[in-house]
C-alpha cells in the first residue's frame, strides 16, 4: 500500500493516518496548513498511475463531485492530475459508515430509516439535477456523523448522465448486493438506477438483511435479474404496508414500474411520514389509467397523492348484474327509454366536471397547489413538501401587500398539472431597497445562478470561449459585481465554455520533427525552445507535454515539449571490494543515501566481491555494513555515463594482516581493557566516554564495537577470527565533574 503518511502534499496537505482503503485510492486524514483545518486526501495508488482507465475514473470522480453543493455530499475543496500524484481534497467527515451502524444495531426502526432514507434522497436528487448518476449507492459509502445527519460519498464510478458511456463494464460495476437489475444485465442506466440502490439499502435497514445472498457475486447478480425479494413483512411483520409498498416500488426490476426520480419517492415517504396508516392504492388498479381505481372494499374517497402511482396489477373485473327481461308494455319501454337519456346527459355533465376540474381522467396529472398568501423564502423555499416543483420567482413591488408574500401564480391553484413538467410561477411582493449585486466570478455557474436568484435577481447564462479558464468558472457579469439593481433585473452570467476549441493530440512518445508536422496540420504549433531531460527514451523523443492530451485550446497554440536527450535518468554503477578474512558468514548491506538497497549475507573469506547499486544524483553516498558495522563508504556520481566512483574508504581492511579473536572486555576499566586488548595484538583503541549517575560504572567500559567473546570455541565456530587491524571503539562510563 502506498504510504504517504509523514509526508507534505504541494507545501500545504500534512498526512497524517490512513483512514480508509480503496480498491484504486488511498484515504488519508490531513491538516490544510493553508486554510487551517482537517480534510481528507484521497490519492490514487502508484500502480494505477499509468493505468488510463484508473486515471480518467479519478479524474471523473473529482469533476462530478466537485459540480456537487449539498449538505449531505461530502465536499471538494482540491483536486491534483500530475504525472506522478493525483489526489482529491475532501472534507474531513468524522464518523461510521451507515453499513457498520447497521451491523451494530441488527436493524433500524422504522422513524431511523425514513429519516436517513430521506437525506439520501436529497442528496441523489441534487447530483441528479446536475446529471450525475452515483451507479454505487450502498451503505459502506454513507457516512454517519454523530448527529444524526449522513454523508453521501465515493461517486468513483459516477458517470454524467449526457455522457456516452452509460452502460456497465467490468471496471464500473457497482457493489453487487445493491445494483440494479439493469445495470447486472449491461443496460443503459440513468437515474433510476441509484432509487433501486436506495430500495435495497431501505430493505437493509429495516430487516437487517440483504434481499439476496449468495457465495459467489454471479449468483447474485442474477438473483437481482430474477428473482422477487422476500417480503420485508414476512421478515418483520410490524412494518406498516405503506412502507413495504414504497421499498417494493423503489426496488421494482422494471424501470416503468419504478420510482422515475428521487424526488417521486420523498413525496411517498412524506405521505407515509403524516399517515403512517397509508395504503397505496397502486395493488388495486383497473387498468394502466392511474387515475382509475376501485378501493380493496368498494368506492371511497381517494387519499390524496396516491391516484399517479402506476401498477402492473389489475384488479378483477367487476361482473354486472343480469338485467330483467324487456317489459312486454310499450309505455314501460317508453319511460325505460327517458331515464337512460336522462341519466346519459347527467353522466356527460359530470364527466364534463370531472375531466376539466380534477386529475380523474388526466393521466400522470395532479392538482396545483395552493400559494397565494404564503410567504415564499419561510413557507415555500426549501420547503420538502414542494420539493417535486420547480419555482420560477417574479418579484414585484406592491406597497399594499407583505413583503415577501405570493400574490399571484400560474398555473391557478387547483388546476391539472401534468407531472413532467411541475414548473409553476410565482409573483412575489419585493418592497425592499436596491439590491448589491455579488461578485460570483470564479465560481461555477450553477452556484453563480443560485447565488444571484437568492438574492432576487434574475439571471440569463452566456456561454464566452476561453481556453485558459476551466468550463463553466463564471469569468464576469453585466451588470458589474458590487454594483446596485433592483430585485428582478436579469443579470447576464459570462462563462467559460470550449465551444470551437482544438483538442490537443497525444505527441509524448513521437519523435519531435513527426510531432511538429502534426501540430502545424491541426493549426497548432510547437515550441522550437524546449527543454531537454535525462531519459531511457531514444533522443528526440517527447517525454512530456503542455497543454496535455485532450485539452482544447484555440487555433495556434504553441505546444511546450520536453525532449529525451538520450541518457537514462537512472544510472548503474558496479562496485568492487574486498572482503574482510573472517572465515564465517555474516550480514551484508548496501545503503544508497541512507536507504537500504542489498541485504543478504556473505561468507567473508578475504576474497573480492562486487555488488550494482543504481541512482540518478549527482554525489550519491554508499556505505557497506558487514555485521551490522560500517565497513566501506564511497561516493558515485549517477550523472556521468558511465557512473563514476570517488572517495572510497575502509573502516578497517584485514586482507593479508594479522587475524586474532576479538576479546570482550566490558566490565574492566580503561587500562585493563586496553592491555587485554594489546595482549591479543589490538593496538588500534577508540576511547567515548558517556555521562552516568552511578560512581560503580565510572571509569568501566560499558560497551564496545565490534563486539568480542572470551570463548574461543564459540568464535571459531561462528565469528572467527577479525584482523588486528581493526578499529575498536570502547564506550567508557563517566561521572559528571570527574
Amino acid at each position: 500500500m502506498d504510504n504517504y503518511t509523514g509526508k507534505r502534499l504541494d507545501g500545504r496537505y500534512e498526512i497524517q493516518e490512513v483512514i480508509g482503503v480503496g480498491g484504486m485510492a488511498v484515504v488519508y486524514k490531513a491538516y490544510d496548513n493553508i486554510d487551517d483545518r482537517i480534510v481528507s486526501v484521497k490519492i490514487l495508488k502508484d500502480e494505477f498511475l499509468a493505468n488510463e482507465e484508473f486515471r480518467r475514473r479519478f479524474k471523473n470522480e473529482s469533476k462530478a463531485v466537485s459540480l456537487l453543493s449539498h449538505p449531505n455530499i461530502v465536499k471538494v475543496y482540491n483536486v491534483n492530475y500530475g504525472d506522478r500524484l493525483q489526489y482529491i481534497v475532501m472534507e474531513y467527515v468524522e464518523g461510521i459508515t451507515l453499513k457498520e451502524y447497521i451491523e451494530q444495531q441488527g436493524k433500524l426502526g422504522i422513524k431511523e430509516t425514513i429519516y436517513f432514507t430521506t437525506q439520501i434522497l436529497r442528496a441523489l436528487q441534487h447530483a441528479h439535477d446536475k446529471g450525475i448518476i452515483h451507479r454505487d449507492i450502498k451503505p459502506q459509502n454513507i457516512l454517519l456523523l454523530s448527529n444524526g445527519n449522513i454523508k453521501v460519498t465515493d461517486f468513483g464510478i459516477a458517470r454524467f448522465s449526457y455522457s456516452d458511456t452509460k452502460t456497465m463494464n467490468d471496471s464500473a460495476i457497482g457493489s453487487v448486493h445493491y445494483i440494479s437489475p439493469e445495470q447486472a444485465r449491461g443496460n443503459a442506466i440513468d437515474e433510476r438506477t441509484d432509487i433501486y440502490s436506495v430500495g435495497v439499502v431501505m430493505y437493509e435497514m429495516l430487516t437487517g438483511k440483504l434481499p439476496f445472498v449468495s457465495e459467489n457475486s454471479v449468483s447474485v447478480a442474477l438473483m437481482q435479474l430474477q428473482n422477487d425479494a422476500k417480503s420485508i413483512r414476512e421478515i418483520n411483520p410490524n412494518i406498516p404496508v405503506g412502507l413495504e409498498q414504497i421499498v417494493k416500488r423503489a426496488m421494482e426490476k422494471d424501470t416503468k414500474q419504478r420510482y422515475q426520480t428521487a424526488s417521486e419517492m420523498l413525496l411517498d415517504i412524506e405521505e407515509f411520514k403524516r399517515n403512517p396508516n397509508i395504503r397505496f392504492r397502486q395493488d388495486y388498479f383497473v387498468d394502466s389509467d392511474p387515475t382509475k381505481f376501485a378501493t380493496a372494499s368498494g368506492s371511497g374517497p381517494s387519499v390524496p397523492g396516491t391516484a399517479t402511482k402506476t401498477s402492473t396489477q389489475v384488479a378483477k373485473p367487476i361482473v354486472e348484474e343480469e338485467e330483467e327481461d324487456e317489459p312486454k308494455s310499450g309505455k314501460a319501454g317508453f319511460i325505460i327509454i327517458g331515464v337512460l337519456l336522462g341519466l346519459l346527459v347527467l353522466g356527460l355533465i359530470t364527466f364534463a366536471g370531472l375531466y376539466f376540474f380534477t386529475d380523474v381522467f388526466s393521466k400522470d396529472a395532479a392538482l396545483v397547489p395552493s400559494f397565494t398568501g404564503l410567504d415564499y423564502e419561510t413557507e415555500i423555499k426549501d420547503n420538502p413538501d414542494y420539493s417535486d416543483y420547480t419555482f420560477e420567482v417574479v418579484y414585484e413591488a406592491n406597497s399594499l401587500l407583505t413583503n415577501g408574500m405570493v400574490y399571484d401564480q400560474n398555473p391557478p391553484a387547483n388546476r391539472k398539472m401534468d407531472n413532467a413538467s411541475k414548473v409553476i410561477t410565482l409573483y412575489v411582493v419585493n418592497n425592499s431597497e436596491p439590491v448589491t449585486i455579488p461578485d460570483v466570478s470564479g465560481m461555477m455557474w450553477e452556484a453563480a445562478q443560485t447565488a444571484l436568484e437568492n438574492k432576487g435577481f434574475k439571471v440569463n447564462l452566456l456561454p464566452t470561449v476561453s481556453a485558459t479558464i476551466e468550463f463553466g468558472t463564471v469569468i464576469k457579469t453585466k451588470p458589474a459585481a458590487n454594483t446596485e439593481a433592483e430585485p428582478g433585473t436579469t443579470v447576464t452570467i459570462y462563462y467559460a465554455s470550449d465551444e470551437d476549441l482544438i483538442e490537443v493530440p497525444k505527441i509524448v512518445g513521437w519523435d519531435y520533427n513527426m510531432a511538429k508536422e502534426r501540430l502545424e496540420s491541426m493549426n497548432l504549433a510547437i515550441e522550437a525552445d524546449y527543454e531537454e531531460r535525462a531519459s531511457d527514451q531514444p533522443k528526440g523523443t517527447i517525454i512530456a507535454q503542455n497543454p496535455e492530451e485532450g485539452d482544447k485550446v484555440i487555433e495556434g497554440t504553441r505546444i511546450a515539449v520536453v525532449v529525451s536527450n538520450g541518457v537514462p535518468d537512472i544510472m548503474k554503477a558496479d562496485i568492487t571490494i574486498d572482503l574482510p578474512d573472517r572465515n564465517s558468514y555474516l550480514s551484508f548491506d548496501v545503503y544508497v543515501n541512507n536507504e537500504r538497497k542489498v541485504s543478504t549475507s556473505l561468507l567473508m573469506d578475504g576474497s573480492k566481491h562486487k555488488f550494482t547499486v543504481e541512482g540518478s544524483d549527482e554525489a550519491a553516498s554508499v556505505k557497506v555494513y558487514i555485521d551490522n558495522s560500517e565497513y566501506y563508504s564511497c561516493t558515485v556520481n549517477f550523472k556521468s555515463n558511465p557512473a563514476v566512483i570517488s572517495n572510497e574508504h575502509y573502516a578497517y581492511r584485514s586482507s593479508g594482516g594479522t587475524t586474532a579473536v576479538l576479546p570482550d572486555v566490558t566490565g574492566m576499566n580503561v587500562a585493563q581493557a586496553k592491555s587485554t586488548l594489546a595482549s591479543r595484538g589490538f593496538s588500534n583503541v577508540q576511547v567515548r566516554y558517556t555521562q552516568v549517575s552511578d560512581s560503580s560504572r565510572n571509569g568501566v567500559v560499558l560497551s564496545q564495537s565490534p563486539e568480542g567473546t572470551n570463548t574461543n570455541s564459540i568464535v571459531d565456530r561462528i565469528t572467527g577470527s577479525i584482523s588486528t587491524d581493526t578499529a575498536i571503539t570502547l564506550t567508557v562510563g563517566q561521572m559528571e565533574g570527574v
